[in-house]
């Protein structure tokens, strides 16, 4: 069966306004919510792309989502982070912030929940390899 893929996410009405029409969210606004979040968490080196994100950053474009992949299910929100971190970083304490902050967010944003936020370790920046690319 082929898997259906979500152009915008629904968005409910807050609390006390009027609906004056419906709300969408695009799923790589989530992803870019989701990458500016784990980069914030001390620890985090970066996270992981796509060639394709890696040839726009050496043209001098941020990519904000890059190495996030969200999945809308039937029970809700899927995101999946591909990060690096510090060498020196405690990983379990490190994921486990990237997990708190990647939810926050996105509920502070666009008032969706999350059902799971997915990270996944995918190298150790040491501290040489810093100094080189600098």
């Amino acid at each position: 069966m082929a898997e259906q893929v979500v152009k915008s996410l629904p968005q409910t009405t807050p609390e006390g306004k009027e609906e004056l029409g419906s709300i969408e969210v695009a799923p790589e606004v989530i992803e870019v919510i989701a990458g500016i979040a784990t980069t914030e968490v001390e620890g985090i080196f970066g996270t992981r792309g796509s060639f394709a994100s890696g040839v726009a950053e050496k043209f001098g474009k941020k990519v904000h989502g890059k190495g996030i992949k969200t999945e809308w299910t039937a029970e809700g929100l899927v995101v999946d982070v591909y990060c690096v971190v510090q060498y020196g970083s405690q990983v379990a304490k490190v994921a486990a912030k990237v997990q708190k902050q990647i939810r926050e967010a996105i509920e502070n944003m666009t008032a969706l929940t999350t059902k799971e936020v997915n990270v996944h370790i995918t190298g150790i920046q040491f501290e040489q390899d810093q100094q080189k690319a600098e």
